[in-house]
């Protein structure tokens, strides 16, 4: 950096990299030193009999290990950009009202994760449900290692309770899909002009007049995959156009990736991670309350701490049988 003509070109990548690895080493060092403290205390302790002092020690010692193990997840995460910013996408499935409730839920459950763990969030799309809740919503998160925790969360996610839009109170069953993507910027994959297709059209849904009566909303094509990215959250055009371009961006970066791992699990005879589609996770709310994690098995019966963002646990859990599963094919 100290180079001469160094900051005259696109810096971003550099920065970031740097970013990256001192966010790998400032820790450790830290650690190491925390731990050379707590032993010299330890040992003043000891001999002057100060039980005040031993017992400081002891819970310094055990806020040093759960942050060590905070560190050991984050290491874990060596991912082409684990360490960088996700988009995340939840969309309704059939259902309704009640799924839309139910992506209702989601968003906010994955609101209060973001807040407790420090990342920055911001809604990028939003379609309504017809009568309530959200048919489907993009929203990115940023900060250290976004992207590497979030994509735990992809998959179908499936919701059992007594339906507050039933009459009856019957119990229902309801479904919506998580996808959970790496934000790329412009450059880092390769999109050629002519495999684009971009439409625009009239946006839908509780927009205001302005966003409804105008063909605001853009949609893009990627040609050669099929994949699609919409916006109409904006009532600028422009503005729409840059959301969607950065979700196609995103799913084409994920789409890498997957072929990659799914490359790697086919040359040791295994299965590749768990795709979209799948069901990963439950959440039942009668007649008994559990949340279970259907990849790692883990579980808890306070499904409303999970519900108000206590998530931690299933993507730890997730973080370790990935890693486990990649030492394994080592």
């Amino acid at each position: 950096m100290g180079k001469p003509g160094f900051w005259e070109g696109d810096t971003s990548g550099l920065i970031n990299e740097l970013k990256a690895l001192k966010a790998q080493v400032t820790p450790l060092e830290k650690f190491g030193q925390e731990i050379e403290d707590q032993a010299v205390l330890l040992d003043l302790a000891k001999e002057e009999g100060d039980e005040a002092t031993l017992a400081e020690v002891e819970a310094s010692l055990r806020r040093i290990g759960k942050e060590l193990d905070r560190y050991e997840l984050e290491l874990l995460m060596s991912g082409e950009h684990d360490a960088g910013d996700a988009l995340v996408t939840i969309h309704a499935g059939a259902g309704g009202t009640e799924s839309c409730d139910w992506v209702q839920m989601l968003l906010r459950m994955y609101t209060r994760y973001l807040e407790k763990a420090g990342f920055k969030m911001e809604t990028e799309d939003v379609q309504a449900g017809e009568e309530a809740g959200i048919r489907s919503v993009t929203f990115s998160a940023k900060g250290p290692h976004a992207y590497g925790y979030l994509r735990a969360e992809s998959g179908v996610h499936r919701l059992v309770r007594i339906s507050p839009f039933d009459a009856n109170q019957r119990r229902q069953t309801t479904f919506a899909s998580v996808d959970v993507w790496p934000e790329v910027q412009e450059g880092e994959i390769e999109v050629k002009r002519d495999d684009l297709k971009i439409d625009t059209y009239r946006a839908g849904g509780k927009g205001g007049q302005h966003v409804n009566v105008t063909e605001s909303a853009v949609r893009i094509t990627h040609i050669p995959t099929g994949i699609i990215a919409s916006c109409q959250n904006e009532r600028s055009q422009h503005k729409n156009k840059a959301t969607a371009m950065k979700v196609l961006l995103a799913r084409l970066a994920r789409l890498q990736e997957e072929k990659r791992e799914q490359e790697v699990a086919k040359a040791y005879g295994e299965k590749g991670e768990i795709s979209f589609g799948n069901q990963i996770r439950s959440y039942v709310l009668h007649p008994y309350t559990m949340v279970k994690d259907h990849r790692t098995g883990e579980e808890t019966s306070q499904a409303q701490d999970v519900l108000d963002g206590e998530l931690q646990p299933f993507i730890d859990a997730w973080l370790r049988q990935r890693a486990e599963g990649k030492a394994a094919r080592r």
